[in-house]
């Protein structure tokens, strides 16, 4: 176990949240970032690797200080995307190699990924704004296109 190693000093969930890093992944509670912790958070980026990791209040506070979040919307959308894939195969009964998934995943994740920042940069927007944005207009397109 790592607790045990001879170079390892056990901390808390608290004190994590206040380490000086460069990342922090939150990847387990929902609201383990809050109005009672949002200062102490001294990490340059924070991805969410859970379900709401961050309440909505803490994540402006984090960006107002200039702490980027990589938002549950993207960065847990691995797991689900995978998860239609396996939804396709079965519709369609086939089976993909291994390969052909991680190439897959690897280059919608990628591509969502790089339209975010981008949308971000260019909207002056937090990750999850764009994320969101992007999201609205996919939604509007589809029903336009659909007459409805």
């Amino acid at each position: 176990m790592l607790r045990e190693h001879a170079e390892a000093d056990e901390i808390d969930g608290q004190e994590l949240l206040s380490l000086d890093v460069d990342i922090l992944v939150l990847a387990a509670l929902e609201g383990a970032i809050d109005r009672d912790n949002q200062g102490e958070v001294q990490a340059k980026l924070v991805v969410e690797g859970s379900n709401a990791p961050i309440t909505c209040e803490s994540e402006s506070e984090l960006t107002s200080r200039g702490i980027r979040v990589v938002p549950d919307l993207l960065a847990n959308a691995g797991g689900v995307t995978a998860s239609y894939f396996e939804w396709v195969q079965n519709r369609q009964g086939e089976a993909w190699s291994r390969e052909r998934v991680l190439d897959d995943l690897e280059s919608r994740m990628r591509g969502a990924w790089e339209a975010v920042l981008a949308r971000a940069e260019a909207e002056d927007v937090s990750f999850r704004a764009a994320a969101y944005l992007i999201a609205v207009e996919r939604v509007v397109r589809a029903r336009t296109l659909r007459g409805r």
